[in-house]
């Protein structure tokens, strides 16, 4: 993907770096460092359904979002459940920007064709995926671990897209930061079920233990399901220290993958 340069804001230290994932279509996974959560969420924890202090969410949510206005004027979130379930987000006026969780859609995929709104994925170790129709005007994110992988959350959100219109021919696709292979332990049985399920996924950890990797196999789900531009930032949440990471960590924040229309 091309680097783009980012709007800033100076209460946020640095420039969230805003990606051009194709044209007309921008992208971003926001950092750990930026905002006014206080540990062990510090700092710039977005979800308001780990134990943070709401009042400090809300201010970290409002600080990525000026960070990518004006191409972006709100941000939609999910209550992200590890389901397959996809929200359609029709126009800027549908789901307030911080809502509190409890109001929030239960899903775990977004896709809309509004200008305007950047769809918003949680996750630290799960994967945010983010697709793309350039040409269709459809974007869609769907949060991704083990069990949505599993599921086929990518799947139903592909679905919905080309319902919306969008061409699995013409999609682009980023598979965002989440645990590695190398880091994912799992038990035996559980390998097993989830390569069953989804192959490419079962792996070997680098401690010679049984493992999953997400990427693989969400890169497989993909490529299965039509889209041939796939595209990866290959951090490994557990590995960096600039990210949320619930393996490692525990008690933690959560980094978003955005995705929005930016002209």
């Amino acid at each position: 993907m091309s680097a783009r340069p980012a709007g800033r804001d100076p209460t946020l230290p640095g420039a969230l770096q805003v990606r051009t994932l194709c044209d007309g279509v921008s992208v971003v996974f926001t950092p750990r460092a930026g905002g006014v959560s206080a540990e062990p969420f510090d700092t710039l924890n977005l979800s308001d359904r780990v134990g943070d202090d709401p009042a400090a969410v809300a201010i970290n949510r409002e600080r990525a979002l000026q960070a990518i206005t004006p191409s972006a004027r709100r941000l939609a979130w999910l209550r992200q459940v590890h389901g397959t379930a996809v929200h359609m987000v029709n126009d800027l006026s549908s789901q307030t920007q911080n809502a509190p969780a409890d109001e929030a859609p239960q899903a775990d995929a977004l896709c809309t064709r509004a200008e305007g709104v950047a769809l918003g994925v949680l996750g630290a170790d799960c994967a945010p995926v983010l697709l793309a129709d350039p040409y269709a005007r459809v974007i869609g994110a769907a949060h991704a671990g083990r069990p949505g992988m599993a599921a086929g959350v990518v799947g139903e959100l592909v679905a919905a897209m080309t319902r919306a219109g969008a061409d699995t021919a013409g999609m682009r696709a980023v598979i965002g930061p989440a645990i590695c292979g190398q880091c994912y332990e799992v038990p035996a049985a559980m390998r097993a079920e989830v390569g069953a399920a989804v192959p490419g996924s079962a792996c070997t950890t680098r401690a010679g233990t049984p493992g999953i990797d997400l990427r693989a196999g969400l890169r497989g789900q993909l490529a299965s399901l039509g889209v041939a531009s796939i595209s990866d930032d290959a951090r490994c949440t557990a590995e960096s220290a600039e990210l949320y990471s619930y393996r490692r960590d525990g008690t933690t924040g959560r980094f978003a993958g955005l995705i929005w229309l930016s002209g």
